[in-house]
């Protein structure tokens, strides 16, 4: 086998984690920003949704990198976290617009200390 292409074997798998780490840092980025920019508490949720996407991601390709399935069984654990903070944020969204009609963080500033 050339060297070149000895070189290029040798690069490929971690070339595709760097991708998928550098596409996991900017879907976390993007997160992060449309939650601290956002006043809508469901695109507040659905951005930490994205956060959470993100991180799912980034095990995935460290696992994926290390040939070793414990990634994936975090991305389970991150999933059921996920699946459980949607119904949550689903069950808060609708008794707060209940109670106030809309759903802007401002409205609710009180609440907090």
């Amino acid at each position: 086998m050339p060297l070149l292409a000895q070189a290029a074997a040798q690069l490929a798998p971690t070339q595709g984690v760097t991708v998928a780490l550098a596409f996991s840092a900017a879907l976390f980025c993007v997160g992060l920003v449309g939650f601290l920019v956002r006043r809508n508490m469901i695109l507040m949720f659905l951005c930490t949704e994205l956060m959470l996407q993100a991180a799912a991601i980034a095990f995935i390709a460290f696992g994926r990198m290390r040939m070793d399935t414990g990634g994936q069984v975090f991305v389970i654990f991150i999933l059921t976290v996920a699946a459980a903070e949607a119904a949550l944020a689903l069950g808060l969204v609708v008794l707060l617009y209940r109670r106030r009609e809309t759903l802007s963080a401002e409205a609710w500033q009180e609440l907090h200390e």
